[in-house]
């Protein structure tokens, strides 16, 4: 008898978290799943979506603690699939932006099993939308970036040029090491005085925008206790959200920024 063929991992992005902003073929494929394996950024109300008889697996990470090491996540969306389970891997945002599911489908291919993405609304797409904060705009921005506040280490990335005037820098996972951020974005010449909108829980009925310059980046997170998940946006195009105003008390030389917020 021949052996089962191996069935499709499908990698599925499931959006910033309203189950609204999923796309049409992520639902559908949610709905008539067999098992699901989902990060911990997947709101309930989407993992709601799944059939009863789904198989629910969390992977879900944190910060310096992991359930599964990314390794493990690999064998099991390929054990699953030579078992000849369909499998959806359900990450929050795209499976592409800062997601590793470039990682995952290379794990699929190399073990013969079909692999399938479906795009999802990255949360820097659906966190700004929802702050109505534009990320590109023709009075203060002609180019946006992604970063990683804390992609295999903070120091070992150039930034050089991606943020200042012009520019609009979106760092992900930044929360933790915000004021570090701000250091390393000065002493490359940033202006201290650039609005930094954070985008906490983005697009959740509990959704904060929080604004504030540059130069109080660390303290203002630490002030209002911003918590993951939450994006940091540096430019501009900060002073176009719809946000709470949260500065205080910085040097009269950098009144100009604060002008920018008002």
């Amino acid at each position: 008898m021949a052996e089962t063929a191996p069935a499709t991992v499908t990698l599925v992005g499931a959006g910033p978290g309203d189950p609204e902003l999923l796309t049409l073929r992520a639902a559908r494929l949610i709905g008539s799943a067999q098992v699901i394996v989902h990060d911990g950024l997947v709101s309930a109300e989407i993992l709601a979506l799944a059939p009863p008889e789904a198989e629910l697996i969390s992977v879900a990470k944190q910060r310096s603690r992991h359930s599964m090491p990314q390794e493990g996540i690999n064998a099991l969306l390929v054990d699953l699939a030579l078992a000849g389970r369909k499998v959806v891997r359900l990450k929050g945002g795209d499976p592409f932006i800062f997601g590793r599911g470039g990682e995952e489908m290379e794990a699929c291919r190399a073990a013969g099993v079909p692999v399938e993405i479906v795009p999802g609304i990255s949360a820097a797409i659906g966190c700004a939308s929802q702050a109505q904060l534009p990320l590109t705009h023709r009075d203060a921005a002609s180019a946006v970036t992604f970063v990683a506040g804390q992609c295999k280490g903070l120091t070992d990335q150039d930034w050089s040029g991606l943020a200042g005037a012009g520019r609009t820098l979106v760092i992900y996972m930044g929360v933790a090491t915000a004021a570090d951020i701000a250091d390393k974005l000065i002493a490359d010449g940033v202006s201290p005085a650039i609005p930094v909108a954070v985008l906490e829980n983005g697009t959740r009925a509990d959704m904060r925008t929080l604004r504030t310059l540059l130069a109080d980046l660390g303290d203002m997170v630490e002030r209002e206790k911003v918590k993951s998940p939450a994006l940091i946006v540096v430019g501009e195009v900060a002073a176009y959200a719809l946000a709470q105003d949260v500065l205080a008390g910085l040097p009269a030389q950098w009144n100009n920024g604060a002008e920018m917020l008002s």
